[in-house]
């Protein structure tokens, strides 16, 4: 009986996350933070606010993981194994769409390049102009996307690509994943 009861507390758990995801942006690579590895941003030494910070790490087309709707690539077997054991704290925040995106009210596509870690969370921006908008009151803009992200969440998934914006030339070099 206490099993039969854990076991349904475990599977409504589940079902309530899934039924809380939204969708994942992916983009024309067919990969979740356009085939970039998530768990190597946090072994990424992060910039101070208003400096360009360093570039995502490509994943590899051979380790690849599915979380929440998407198909995500890694650079390690390590890295793919600490994703699998907590892909919450890994994941981009709104389903890696654009955090200033989200702050004004859309969904738009996430530039892995362009990204920051704020109090352990992972959040991506789409082009160095909105970069500046977010840095320029990084807590007032994660107010008003998390009072955004409630509607928003549901929301299909941007299907813009983030590459055919001007603005993000020079942001990235070569595509991801990489295949081995």
């Amino acid at each position: 009986m206490f099993r039969k009861l854990i076991l349904a507390s475990v599977l409504s758990l589940a079902t309530l996350a899934t039924a809380h995801a939204g969708q994942q942006y992916v983009d024309e690579t067919g990969f979740a933070v356009s085939g970039y590895d998530p768990v190597a941003f946090f072994e990424l030494k992060q910039v101070p606010v208003g400096q360009k910070q360093p570039h995502a790490v490509p994943g590899r087309a051979d380790i690849t993981a599915e979380y929440n709707g998407a198909k995500w690539a890694f650079s390690s077997e390590a890295n793919r194994a600490k994703f699998l054991a907590d892909p919450a704290k890994y994941a981009p925040a709104y389903d890696g769409h654009c955090a200033y995106g989200i702050s004004q009210g859309g969904k738009v596509p996430g530039n892995p390049n362009l990204w920051r870690i704020v109090d352990g969370k992972l959040y991506l921006n789409i082009t160095p102009t909105v970069v500046g908008f977010w840095e320029s009151d990084i807590p007032g803009s994660l107010d008003k996307s998390q009072a955004n992200w409630g509607t928003l969440e549901s929301a299909d998934a941007s299907t813009r690509s983030w590459k055919a914006i001007d603005d993000n030339k020079g942001t990235y070099s070569g595509s991801a994943p990489v295949a081995n």
